[in-house]
This record gives C-alpha cells, sequence and structure tokens, in this order.
C-alpha cells in the first residue's frame, strides 16, 4: 500500500523584522483614527514558511512520503529548489506566473508586540490544483490555504475516496457554519487547538460528543496542556512533552500534525500516534533549517522511548 501523503497548505514567504522601540510610544492612542506612522527596522530576514512546508519537512524526518499539492508565484524558483534539496517532491506544486508567492510581513517590537500585513498572491489559486492528478494516496491533509483550493481539496478527497485531515488553523473565520459541517461530514479527521475548536463549535451549534461521532478522530490541542484524541467512543489524553529550551512557538502545530499522519499512514494505535504527534510538537524541527538541529529517525525514536519508556519503531 502507497504510503503518499498528501498535503494542501499554504507555501510563503515570511519577512521578519525587528523594530527596536515599543509601538505603543510612537501610536498615540487619541490618535488611532489617523495613523501615519514609519517604524526603523535595522534587522529583516527571510524565512520559507507556509503550513504545507513546515508539515511535510517535518514528515520526511520521520521518514514518511509527504507531497506537497500548493501554489508559488513567480518568485518561487529558489523555494522549490530547496525542498528538493531535502528531498520533498514538488510534482504537485503549480507556479502562477502572474502573482507573487503569499507573503507574509512581520514587524516585532522590543516587547514582542507584532503587526502583521499578509498578501496571498498566488495562494489564491490553489483551487487550480486538483487531487484526482496526484496518483495513489494513503492519506491527506486539508491545512490552511486559499479559502477556494480548501473547499475544493476537501470535494475532492472526499470523491476520491481518500481519507483526509481538516485542519482550518488561522483560516477557519472564512467558514460559516454550514460550510464547516460540510467539511467535518467529508473529513476522516479533524485537528484544531482549543480555540479553535471552541469557534468550531459555536459557529456548528454541534458539542464535542457530536462532533468526535462523525469523524474517525477528532484531535484538540492544549499546549502544554497536552492533547485530547476521541477516537471509537474513547478519549485518549496524549501529555506533552517538556521542551528543552522554548525558543519560538511558530510551527510547533505544524510538526504536531506532522507526527499525526506518519502515525495514521504507518497504521499507529492512536495514543502512539498522538505521543508521535506530542513529541515532534515539542522538538518543533522547523523546515527552514540551520537554527534548528535536523534529527534523524533513528534520533526521533530514541526520544520517543526517552519520553514514553516504548519505542514506535
Amino acid at each position: 500500500m502507497t504510503q503518499a501523503t498528501l498535503i494542501c497548505g499554504s507555501l510563503a514567504f515570511d519577512k521578519i523584522m525587528q523594530y527596536h522601540g515599543r509601538f505603543a510610544e510612537t501610536l498615540l492612542a487619541d490618535q488611532l483614527h489617523r495613523v501615519n506612522v514609519s517604524f526603523l527596522v535595522p534587522t529583516l530576514r527571510t524565512e520559507y514558511g507556509g503550513c504545507s512546508a513546515n508539515i511535510a519537512y517535518n514528515l520526511k524526518l520521520l521518514g514518511g512520503e509527504p507531497l506537497i499539492m500548493a501554489t508559488l508565484g513567480q518568485d518561487g524558483a529558489d523555494y522549490l529548489e530547496r525542498l528538493r534539496n531535502f528531498g520533498i517532491k514538488t510534482r504537485a506544486i503549480k507556479t502562477i506566473q502572474d502573482a507573487y508567492t503569499a507573503q507574509c510581513f512581520v514587524t516585532a517590537d522590543q516587547d514582542n508586540n507584532q503587526i502583521n500585513a499578509f498578501h496571498p498572491g498566488a495562494m489564491q489559486f490553489s483551487h487550480e490544483n486538483n487531487v484526482a492528478d496526484q496518483g495513489p494516496l494513503r492519506v491527506a491533509i486539508i491545512a490552511p490555504d486559499g479559502r477556494d483550493g480548501m473547499l475544493k481539496h476537501a470535494r475532492d478527497c472526499a470523491a476520491q475516496g481518500v481519507p483526509f485531515m481538516f485542519d482550518p488553523g488561522q483560516q477557519l473565520p472564512m467558514f460559516s457554519g454550514e460550510e464547516l459541517l460540510t467539511f467535518i461530514e467529508q473529513a476522516t479527521y479533524l485537528a484544531a487547538n482549543d480555540y479553535e475548536f471552541e469557534m468550531v463549535m459555536d459557529r456548528t451549534g454541534l458539542s464535542l460528543e457530536q462532533i468526535a461521532a462523525r469523524l474517525e478522530a477528532l484531535i484538540v490541542t492544549r499546549g502544554e496542556k497536552g492533547s485530547e484524541i476521541y477516537a471509537g467512543g474513547e478519549r485518549h489524553d496524549i501529555p506533552a512533552v517538556p521542551a528543552t529550551a522554548v525558543v519560538d512557538p511558530t510551527g510547533c502545530g505544524d510538526a504536531y500534525r506532522a507526527g499525526l499522519l506518519y502515525g495514521i499512514a504507518q497504521g499507529y494505535d492512536w495514543p502512539t500516534t498522538g505521543r508521535i504527534a506530542s513529541l515532534l510538537g515539542s522538538i518543533k524541527i522547523a523546515h527552514q533549517g540551520g537554527q534548528n538541529h535536523s534529527f534523524t529517525p533513528a534520533e526521533i525514536a530514541n526520544k520517543f522511548e526517552a519520553a514514553f519508556g516504548y519505542r514506535f519503531k
């Protein structure tokens, strides 16, 4: 059986700037109706971001077979080369020649307050990709992406009989209660953090028990409190793995989802699958590379045994 995992989600450039002052000292509370300010940002770095790349990189390090289905702009050649260098297949990534790759511009002050601007660019054309074109698949994930693309890829997976995980993330507010109900009916699994899941319940009018009953598994993450997996009428409490150092939580959720997908593809039980995800979320192997150690599958298995007392492979 194929182990190919289709990862539908965004690819983006993150432009991260640091302002050495405080926004509060420049923004006047009584003048916010006519803001016209400029911040000197002595430092600027570009990161290769996007949910699909984060998930794919972590899944690849586990020994999985990720296949990214996403869209890049005319400026995406370096990104494609970077993914290929990691051994990640790029044949399902479409280049939109008359658009730029999605980009997030982040300015942070010395108190870690942030002002962000996001340009969706090529991400808005994600619906031009087709699940049916990607060959046999073991499982898929619909991660944050263009709205039309998320709707279409869910329909496509359902039509093709591909089990998929719905992971709305930061795109959740774009969908109505009726649309979320449709996603839940089509999906095999739903993954969300506790805040997102409260919004899902509010918009659909369904309880946790009602949502879980419509899925093979419902996964709710709760940060340092761990996570819960509801499957087959059972609740599995998954402990968090304490981080050796808290550096940057960005990408932890994507790493967690890579662990879930790996466990599903390998046919592991839910307690083991959840623990693999918890471990990855803790060590947060960010795909940007260079700043974080890249672990081998054997090293990850050793860390798993040290954390939980048994081996998963």
